[in-house]
């Protein structure tokens, strides 16, 4: 029972519920391990946030689900479990990564990557590991979501961490990453179930880092091209189109503890947030080392719509409700 009542109370000073506020990491009510936060506002006014999960002290991202989390004051958060399992696919059995999601044709579409395999680090030729993009769809943004089409959208390039932007003229884009194929998109058909035409190598202006874990938005008629930049930082581009030519205009997020990042960024009521995951050592885990959970800070703009650096803070959005009511007050 002692230990129970001082495995609660960590948790709750590591979460920071026991003081009523949301704080880095969120918390999402348990020590559940996430990252690569994928983060929307559909038509019920939720934020909701499509996790990947990592497994307790897991084997070389070795992961096998996706959660989705809502709030309405990114304090208090609801876990709606797991929407989607590797379990639930016919062609892959591992590697449950980064997911992004979008609403079209009145339903909700899950983007996911998975594969199978196994990457030999010591020995990379002896590699079997294979990474392909699936996409699973339901008629509620908590699911659960089916798998679509029963197998990835391609099978070459290898490819993960796609990422899903809905234009105004309705049309879908994916982004991702892929061996031999970054800073590429590709359109999505009408029906979300094929790629429409062939892949599109984008222009980024001459300058093409390591990337990983692209996220596209829209703002004031502007296009953003976010991703981490050699998978560590976050950097951006600018462009007047989703398919670019793009302009780079640096890294709006430093690294932390040399490891990756994985982010996205949208507006609700009327604050601008970035979501991303941190590695922390959490006091109740049974290893020792970091582990990834998702954070949020504020996300601010300069007059001509370049991004304002942002630095990893304790109190990430605690304050957002008090915001939200001053902003109103204002109005």
């Amino acid at each position: 029972m002692k230990v129970n009542k001082l495995h609660s109370a960590l948790l709750a000073l590591f979460l920071g519920s026991s003081a009523g506020h949301a704080q880095n990491p969120l918390d999402f009510g348990s020590d559940i391990k996430t990252a690569d936060p994928s983060a929307h506002v559909w038509q019920d006014g939720k934020m909701y946030l499509y996790t990947s999960h990592d497994e307790e002290c897991q084997e070389d991202f070795w992961m096998k689900n996706w959660h989705v989390f809502s709030s309405e004051d990114l304090v208090n958060w609801q876990d709606h479990g797991a929407v989607l399992s590797v379990d639930d696919l016919s062609w892959a059995d591992n590697y449950a990564w980064a997911p992004d999601a979008a609403y079209k044709n009145g339903k909700y579409y899950l983007v996911f990557p998975a594969g199978n395999g196994h990457k030999d680090r010591v020995n990379p030729k002896n590699s079997t590991k294979w990474m392909g993009i699936g996409i699973a769809v339901s008629d509620s943004p908590t699911g659960p979501f089916k798998d679509a089409i029963g197998g990835p959208l391609w099978r070459e390039p290898y490819a993960n961490d796609p990422a899903l932007f809905i234009d105004d003229d309705d049309k879908a884009y994916l982004y991702f990453h892929g061996t031999k194929f970054d800073y590429y998109v590709a359109e999505m058909a009408d029906d979300m179930r094929s790629v429409k035409g062939d892949f599109q190598k984008m222009d980024m202006g001459g300058y093409e880092p390591k990337m990983e874990g692209p996220w596209v938005f829209k703002r004031d008629g502007k296009y953003y091209f976010t991703m981490p930049e050699n998978n560590r930082s976050l950097a951006y581009y600018m462009s007047d189109s989703p398919t670019g030519p793009w302009e780079y205009k640096g890294i709006f997020m430093d690294e932390e503890h040399n490891s990756n990042n994985h982010h996205s960024i949208v507006e609700y009521k009327g604050q601008w947030l970035l979501f991303y995951h941190r590695w922390l050592q959490s006091p109740v885990s049974s290893c020792e080392q970091r582990q990834r959970y998702t954070a949020a800070e504020y996300l601010y703009f300069n007059d001509d719509g370049t991004i304002k650096k942002v630095e990893r803070t304790d109190k990430g959005v605690a304050d957002f409700a008090d915001r939200i009511k001053t902003t109103w007050k204002a109005n």
